[in-house]
């Protein structure tokens, strides 16, 4: 009994792990898996975006993001464009929790 409810946690780290969206921002931008623009508004983004505290409480791909102090820790590494044109993706940061998530679905698969 003991091993299967050690496996259990081993088992739900890892897929905690695994979906989180952990991201580091990149100082160059052929470093980046994607490039991002900040938008002034939150109706311009693709991605509304609220930033973590902690990784455990990074979301799915649904705009939750926790910045790692080192690229080797993240799901994706980022790098923030000058302007609009030069990016993947658009995004807006938010305040509130409930705020995140994407706008514009064609973009998500940017993030798995």
């Amino acid at each position: 009994m003991k091993i299967a409810i050690s496996l259990l946690v081993v088992t739900f780290c890892f897929a905690v792990n695994i979906e989180a969206q952990r991201v580091y921002s990149v100082q160059y931008s052929h470093q980046a898996d994607v490039k991002v623009y900040v938008a002034d508004y939150n109706h311009q983004a693709d991605l509304s975006v609220y930033k973590v505290d902690y990784r455990h409480q990074a979301g799915k791909n649904d705009g939750r993001w926790y910045f790692t102090d080192y690229s080797h820790q993240a799901d994706k590494n980022i790098y923030f464009v000058d302007y609009r044109h030069q990016a993947d993706v658009i995004i807006y940061f938010v305040n509130y929790r409930h705020q995140a998530g994407w706008r514009n679905n064609s973009k998500k698969h940017l993030f798995y």
